[in-house]
């Protein structure tokens, strides 16, 4: 009877991890999530042999939250690791793949990179500190630190890969802050990937360079699913959250409840609530926290996600003219190719098609090339296969095709994003009960939100 209840929006990762904990906690806790199943943008499908992952293809195991979570819903017999002949990554520099150079001896033999770009590499431990990495983007940092070249053929195609984003703009602090601490507290990236090693060993953490690979026999979706499956009498599907007013249950005290209105089935219901704990979008937040403060919407609509469209090809492995032995390979922005980047889905994780068969995950658009989309989409996607099939030798069609378009893919870090999470810290000290998670804080890979919800669940239990 005393229980306090939560709130907690969306079920995708985020909100379902920091639920799962707070229920473990003996909170009374209801997930409102407006589509009809579990999982947010960890979309998983099985067609015609393919199993396709339209969302996040893996995680990094950063954390031993991780496989804690993994244990506890029973997935231990599920989760499975990147093949060892997925440690090879491919860039593309003048139309051919060259393989991404992994320690020093493979960087002097790489043909990546010229001999000038890899002296400048041996300059790095001379450059100082820079200002307040906030305002400056990766691209001024690794320039700065590393030289334009690698700048070009590593981080450019990097950042593409991992935010969708355009280095040019993401600012470094914000978005890489492990990368940026290493100068802010080492003064250097070499000196701080040695000492911040140690760092990480006494907190049973592992960078996201030397961290495990991870997926499920059934696809990411798996886990999301199964975590929801713990929960499944306190979520309620197709629950479209309208707005959020307060309630004042101590006029002494001025302690507030929360009363959170959404729409089901064409009928208008509420609940009220202790705490809410928000891990919705912040362009679908926006809309909710709109009425409890105007400013709210003006930081919500200045965080930029860029549209991304996954392509999901399957070939006949005799089709295919080079060897498949790699992750997969990333395209620098000085290619001029109209898509990112290509995962080697079936390599990675071999279940994913017939053996005699291979899978390709591409994605198209991104912040640097958000206007791909304002042309005919068919003739886009005829474009991509033709580059792809050209760099991969292909002659043959596909035998199996996919796409799925997201609109708002990934939050953008960019400069003076520091600035929005600063007022979203505001807020929930102006509104205490509200909290707000989700990848546009913290981080956007699987661990950083893993992570993050854990973080969450300490600050609510605290409060």
């Amino acid at each position: 009877m005393n229980k306090k209840r939560i709130t907690v929006l969306g079920a995708g990762i985020s909100g379902l991890v920091a639920a799962y904990w707070l229920d473990k906690d003996g909170f009374d806790v209801k997930i409102l999530e407006a589509k009809c199943e579990a999982g947010g943008t960890m979309e998983t499908s099985y067609e015609k042999g393919f199993l396709i992952d339209y969302g996040p293809n893996s995680g990094l195991e950063t954390t031993p939250l991780i496989r804690q979570l993994v244990d506890e819903v029973g997935l231990s017999n599920e989760m499975i690791y990147a093949s060892q002949i997925s440690n090879k990554r491919y860039i593309l520099r003048d139309n051919k793949l060259h393989p991404l150079p992994m320690n020093p001896l493979s960087l002097i033999k790489s043909k990546l990179f010229s001999a000038k770009g890899k002296f400048r590499l041996l300059g790095e431990p001379f450059v100082g500190k820079s200002d307040d990495g906030y305002y400056q983007s990766i691209a001024q940092f690794v320039s700065r630190r590393l030289g334009r070249e690698f700048l070009d053929y590593a981080i450019d195609p990097f950042v593409s890969g991992v935010f969708a984003g355009d280095p040019n703009k993401l600012s470094v602090k914000s978005a890489f802050p492990k990368l940026y601490r290493l100068e802010e507290v080492y003064g250097g990236l070499v000196k701080g990937m040695i000492k911040g090693a140690r760092e990480r060993k006494k907190r049973a953490e592992e960078s996201k360079q030397s961290a495990k690979m991870f997926s499920f026999i059934n696809g990411m979706q798996s886990f999301p699913i199964a975590i929801a499956r713990k929960l499944k009498d306190n979520i309620s599907y197709e629950c479209k959250v309208q707005s959020i007013e307060r309630r004042t249950q101590s006029a002494e005290f001025k302690t507030s409840r929360w009363k959170i209105i959404y729409e089901n089935s064409g009928h208008t219901h509420e609940i009220i609530s202790d705490y809410v704990l928000s891990t919705v979008p912040v362009h679908s937040a926006s809309k909710i926290f709109s009425s409890l403060d105007n400013d709210f919407t003006k930081h919500a609509d200045n965080i930029f996600y860029p549209p991304v469209m996954v392509l999901y090809l399957g070939f006949d492995k005799k089709d295919i003219g080079i060897p498949l032995n790699g992750f997969g390979y990333l395209i620098p922005s000085k290619e001029k190719k109209n898509f990112l980047g290509a995962i080697w889905s079936s390599v990675i994780f071999p279940n994913r098609c017939d053996n005699d068969r291979a899978a390709f995950t591409l994605f198209i658009g991104g912040a640097r090339s958000a206007h791909l989309f304002e042309n005919d989409t068919q003739e886009l996607i005829d474009k991509v296969l033709h580059e792809f099939k050209q760099i991969m030798h292909i002659d043959a069609d596909p035998i199996f095709l996919r796409e799925k378009l997201w609109l708002k893919a990934i939050p953008q870090y960019n400069i003076g994003y520091i600035e929005h999470d600063n007022y979203f810290s505001k807020f929930e000290y102006d509104h205490p009960g509200i909290f707000l998670s989700g990848n546009y804080r913290g981080g956007i890979s699987v661990g950083d939100c893993v992570k993050n919800s854990y973080e969450v669940f300490k600050k609510i239990i605290e409060n």
